[in-house]
């Protein structure tokens, strides 16, 4: 058993609070550039002339890139310096954002946004791994409660920025606006960030990055694909088909070598495995809310897009409040109880989403939201404490991805299934609307509301007003059977998490030889009730 010292001389714990308002700063600014580019679509389509594809790329390329090389870039923090990596994702990050800027065609643009993916994938691991190197155990959680509170205000704030923006300034501002920030950010980092690293660097796993990558690049294409094609389209079919095998390829390799990138054995600890559920699911819900309720409100609801942005603040209030009160209920009843509690919570909230229509009053959409945000915030910084607890601190990077990982495997779940489930109603139930318009525009009608909006300016009188309302009606039913499908998945999602997580920290499993159990850290001033000689790192 090791016990690491924290003086007061020691110049990382005295700022410790500090660095995390770094690193939270720096977490917002990726998050929020996940949804920030959304809001732009109809001014980037008009710009830059951007085919229907074209978008789609647009908003893909920076997730696709983001969530392959997490992994990858989570393990070259651990090896070469978690700052170092930190640091240089922050360049990449502020030049890619001016190259996106003055982006001249759709092909630049998608480009300049998946470098920004490669240095969002440099920052964010980095950001939860100095966490859990600058402060002791026993405030680990309160700072991870914060820091997840984080991620999940990056993304409402990203459509009232984004919103913002667009109606102060050209498109490009919602790129450029990453630039000051960065440069604060790395300023700051150079004087409140330490450096870390695992004191015992290992091999580069170059094969297990290049799995990795290709694995988790397949399985979000095949996600981000399958709404649109169908999920038996051969496309989709294909990409999903290809994650499988590489996937099974990088965990038959990982467990034969003897330094992996990720140790599979680290999955056999329940609170890691349960954690990784619970958090895939949180972000699934919180994300196919956001992707529902933002067309609920532009387009059933005629808001703007600022108006719409401001109206999901409620969502990151419910968060704030659950990821802040989280610590506390873990120490009262553990746990395995405030993770199921809270995604119990998600599954009612999104039940009661089931019964808006097109002129429900916004206070219920609002209270909606902020029981839903409770639930997330609660359930998601414990699960993100019970993963980080489970890795040992010399692989914090790599622990920090594998949390990253499966916050945006679950995201893009969230947009593909209830996005299918709502598109495949939608389109049914508009189909009788659109009977007596031309073949292509009928095809336009039926594949989205933002489209039959547009022809319905088209067209004149009662013809106009009845595909206006057939598409809002056809919209809400959809929004409706999406909503009950995601309380089904969540409160599954609950009883597995009540069946196998632990109530309480069982320790870290550690695959080196010689080094076993939790290392316990110990304040200043705190005596250290062990009966058993102690050896002071």
């Amino acid at each position: 058993m090791a016990v690491k010292m924290l003086t007061q001389d020691s110049r990382k714990y005295r700022l410790r609070w500090w660095t995390l308002v770094v690193l939270v700063t720096s977490l917002i600014v990726i998050v929020a550039d996940t949804t920030i580019v959304d809001v732009a679509i109809p001014s980037l389509q008009r710009n830059l002339n951007a085919s229907a594809s074209g978008l789609q790329w647009i908003v893909s390329a920076y997730i696709l890139v983001f969530a392959g090389l997490l992994l990858t870039m989570g393990s070259l923090g651990d090896r070469f310096g978690r700052k170092r990596v930190f640091q240089v994702g922050l360049v990449l990050f502020g030049v890619t954002s001016l190259a996106a800027a003055y982006s001249q065609s759709s092909g630049q643009l998608i480009a300049a946004r998946a470098f920004m993916g490669i240095a969002a994938a440099m920052i964010m691991p980095s950001t939860l791994s100095v966490i859990i190197d600058v402060f002791p155990r026993h405030e680990r959680a309160k700072a991870i409660a914060i820091w997840a509170a984080s991620a999940g205000l990056g993304v409402p704030l990203g459509m009232v920025l984004g919103g913002w923006l667009l109606e102060s300034f050209w498109w490009g501002s919602v790129f450029l606006i990453n630039i000051p920030i960065v440069i604060a950010v790395f300023g700051a980092g150079f004087a409140l960030v330490p450096e870390s690293r695992d004191p015992d660097p290992r091999k580069i796993d170059v094969m297990g990055a290049i799995l990795s990558a290709g694995s988790l690049s397949a399985l979000i294409y095949a996600i981000i694909q399958a709404p649109e094609r169908g999920w038996l389209d051969p496309i989709a079919v294909a990409g999903f088909a290809v994650s499988a095998l590489i996937g099974v390829a990088f965990v038959l390799y990982e467990l034969r070598i003897d330094h992996p990138m990720l140790d599979m054995r680290l999955f056999r600890n329940a609170r890691l495995s349960s954690g990784s559920i619970a958090i895939s699911l949180a972000f699934l819900s919180l994300v196919g809310l956001v992707f529902i309720m933002t067309q609920y409100l532009q387009f059933v609801r005629d808001y703007s897009p600022l108006e719409a942005g401001l109206r999901m603040l409620p969502l990151a209030l419910g968060y704030t409040l659950g990821a802040g009160t989280s610590e506390r209920l873990v120490a009262q009843l553990g746990t395995r109880r405030v993770v199921t509690g809270g995604l119990l919570l998600v599954g009612f909230a999104l039940l009661g989403f089931v019964f808006l229509s097109e002129s429900s009053a916004y206070w219920i959409a609002a209270a909606g939201m902020v029981v839903m945000g409770v639930g997330i915030g609660s359930a998601m910084a414990p699960a993100t404490e019970a993963v980080m607890g489970a890795v040992p601190e010399a692989n914090a990077g790599v622990g920090s991805a594998l949390n990253d990982v499966t916050r945006n495997v679950g995201g893009a779940l969230g947009v593909g299934i209830l996005g299918s489930v709502l598109n495949s109603i939608y389109s049914s139930n508009v189909a009788s609307a659109v009977t007596e318009l031309p073949a292509g525009v009928a095809a336009a009608a039926k594949n989205s509301i933002g489209a039959a909006e547009q022809i319905a300016l088209g067209l004149e009188g009662s013809a106009a007003e009845s595909l206006q309302v057939a598409a809002d009606s056809a919209f809400v039913d959809g929004m409706s059977i999406a909503m009950a499908v995601a309380a089904g998945i969540i409160i599954a999602g609950a009883a597995i998490v009540l069946r196998f997580m632990p109530a309480r920290d069982l320790g870290v499993y550690s695959p080196r030889p010689g080094v076993g159990g939790p290392v316990i850290e110990v304040p200043i001033g705190e005596v250290i009730p062990v009966p058993v000689p102690v050896r002071i790192d």
